[in-house]
Order: C-alpha cells, then structure tokens, then sequence
C-alpha cells in the first residue's frame, strides 16, 4: 500500500515540530498534524512562560537549525542558587550554588520565552522540505495493520504512515488509542506563572528558594527581566491569582527579596495545576510517545522540557539508524530500542523530582535540617557540586548523537 509520508507526527507544540525537523534532518518525510491553527501557534504574545534550556537541548536545537532563529533573545544561564527558607525570613545560610566555569563546555543552559521557541520551531518547520503541516484538524480514529497506521482526522481524511508519533500531550490521545494506560496523580499545589521587570541585573543568575509550601524559581530572561515559576497550595494559589497586580506583588515580595531592588510585572499572570503524569509504556504496535505524552512531571527542576527533547533526539536516531540498515522505522524491534534508551531515564527523572517536591515541600523540623546540611555537603565538594552541574547542563547519561553536537 501507498505511504502519504513516513512518519506522522501528532501535536504541534514544541516536541512536535522538533522531532519534525530532526526526522526530515535524517531524510524521512513527515506529516505534522495540529489541532490548533499556526496562527494561534506562532501569535502568541508575551505570557511569562520560558523554558530553562539544558546545554544539550541547545546543541539539539543547533543541530535542526533553529537555535539561530532565537539566539538573539536567549539569555546564558551562568549560576544556579539553591536556598531553603521562609516568606519573609530570607535563605537559610545553607545552600548550593553552581557556576559554569566549573565545566569546560560553556553555559549550563539558556533561557529563552516560550514565544520566540515555538515561532521559531514552526517557521523552520514551514520552510523545510519533506514535512507537511496539517492545521486545525484534529486524529479521531487510528488503525494498525502489519505493514502501517493510517490516522482519521476529524474532516474525514486519511493518513498513512509507517511510524505515528504522540506529541500531544498529558491528555494524549495517540496513546490512549493504542491502549497505553498512565499513572497519573495531582499534587494539592498550583504553580503561579508570571515575569518580572526589576531594577537591578540578575546577571545570568537563576536561584530557587525552596519554602514550605513548594519551591520560588527565579529563571533571568534578557534584560532586568525575569520569569517565575512559584508554587503555592492550591487554595493559596487560587487565593493569590485572584488579587489585583498591586495586591499580587505584595504577596511576593517578601518571597521574592530585594536582592533585584524593586519588581514590577511585565505581562500577564497565568496558572498551572502540577501533577505527575507517566504512561506504563513509551510504545505500542507502530505508535511512539514523546515528551509530556510519555512523561510529565513537577517543574521543581525545570526539566520537563528538556526530558521531552532527549526523547525527540533519541527517537530521531533509531529510525535514521533502522532506516540506513533497511529495517522498518516503526517495527516492533525499532520502537523497542527507543523505549529501552528513554524509559528508564525518564521514569528515574519523574521520581525524582517527586522525591524533591515531597522533600522540600513541607515544614519539618527535623527535615529541614537535614536537606539544609544536605545542601551544605554538596556545595562544600568540589567534585559532587560538578557532578550537579554537569547534571543541570544535561551532560550526563547515554546521549543522542544530536546532543553531543554531532549529525544524526
């Protein structure tokens, strides 16, 4: 039977478009399917969203050629502080603090909005031959048979594929087609989204102040800007969203600090309910997951992102090596390669940083003493605290080809 493309890819958000671009980077033709219209994509105006991009996802990033499309509004994560404490008490004379110049590869990562990431996906998407965007259309129905898929879209045409890929999201409909199940729970804690104008340079300074009721990341943006990512209970959350700006502020200030002088808000205010998401496989019959279809988790780590990317790079590997040898891209041998690379990885990484949140994220005494000289103990060994800052620059782990700069 005739093929439409190689692979169909089902979610236009960020991993869609990535895996896009770096399975047409190994010559496979692709069909990217999104139930938004590219416009609502790519106008997105500014909503403090920002992703904290490890060194790898850089190089991924490079590597598909889209980091030259938003290098100019990056900003170098050059330090990382971690301190534990309460609103208005400041940091515990304990903590961690990681520098760059500990490693020789550079900056741990970059930050950069989530509007400039997602313009820049879908445009290089647009202008690289051998993909096809479908807009606006959503899967409705998906059928395997021993030679393909072929995905129904919600206007009545047909695609067929050897390889489907679910880039959907938690709520993945790729994956609950072909019968893959989740475990999944809420965490009673909503994260406040928002970014800050202050008076004084953040200097490439990213620090998290871990309180009881759920850790104040401080992520610096380009400019005396940056974005924070403050998780409060739910009914704090909800309680502290519902003030007006002047009363918002006041709220965080006393967490905030004064070490930036005074803040200001610098664009709307959003919020998200945090929970754990992870589906019991990474693949069925001639389906794979990536990113938040396979794996979300607590941003306490900033992580998210940058697991769904590796999944991306991976993927992309074993069908351009299954391609070269002649196999077929989305056989049960392949996809079992790819879930053997990414699964353990992924399901280490969400436990873990559900052992942080849970960790962190409370007021005992006696636990507060220990995770402070915790802390201390790290900071105070040269050779752990570069082990942490290799971690947080992505540099750990069997990596892809694509994130060790180098052509898949």
């Amino acid at each position: 039977m005739d093929f439409d493309a190689d692979i169909a890819i089902v979610g236009g958000g960020l991993n869609g478009p990535a895996l896009a671009l770096a399975m047409a980077t190994a010559g496979q033709k692709v069909i990217l399917i999104d139930a938004l219209g590219v416009t609502v994509r790519k106008d997105a105006g500014f909503d403090g969203r920002s992703y904290a991009l490890a060194l790898t996802s850089t190089r991924l990033l490079e590597g598909i050629g889209v980091w030259e499309r938003i290098a100019e509004h990056a900003q170098p994560m050059l330090e990382i502080k971690v301190t534990d404490g309460r609103a208005g008490e400041g940091p515990s004379p304990m903590f961690m603090h990681f520098d760059h110049a500990e490693i020789e590869e550079g900056p741990m990562g970059q930050m950069v909005e989530d509007r400039h990431l997602r313009r820049a996906l879908l445009e290089a998407a647009k202008d690289t031959d051998g993909i096809t965007q479908i807009n606006g259309r959503r899967v409705v129905a998906q059928d395997i048979d021993p030679a393909g898929i072929t995905l129904t879209l919600d206007d009545g045409q047909t695609v067929r594929t050897r390889l489907a890929v679910g880039a959907d999201g938690r709520g993945t409909g790729t994956g609950a087609r072909a019968g893959i199940k989740r475990v999944e729970w809420r965490y009673a804690q909503t994260a406040l989204v928002c970014a800050i104008q202050h008076e004084e340079p953040h200097n490439g300074i990213a620090h998290q102040f871990f309180m009881p009721p759920g850790p104040l990341a401080i992520l610096p943006l380009t400019g005396n800007r940056s974005s924070i990512v403050w998780s409060e209970s739910e009914r704090n959350a909800a309680r502290i969203h519902a003030l007006d700006d002047a009363g918002y502020l006041e709220v965080l200030r006393p967490r905030f600090g004064d070490f930036l002088g005074e803040i200001s808000l610098a664009g709307a205010r959003y919020t998200y309910p945090l929970g754990l998401s992870l589906a019991h496989q990474m693949v069925a019959a001639r389906v794979a997951l990536v990113g938040d279809a396979a794996h979300g988790m607590h941003p306490i780590a900033g992580q998210g992102l940058n697991a769904g990317l590796r999944d991306v790079a991976a993927l992309a590997e074993v069908v351009a090596d299954a391609a070269r040898r002649g196999e077929d891209i989305g056989s049960e041998a392949a996809l079992t390669r790819y879930q053997e690379w990414r699964r353990f990885d992924n399901a280490s990484l969400a436990l873990a940083t559900d052992s942080f949140n849970r960790l962190f994220s409370n007021d005992n005494p006696l636990v507060r003493m220990a995770r402070d000289v915790g802390m201390a103990a790290i900071n105070a060994l040269p050779g752990l605290r570069r082990g942490f800052i290799r971690e947080a620059a992505g540099l750990t782990g069997d990596l892809p080809r694509l994130m060790r700069g180098k052509p898949i």
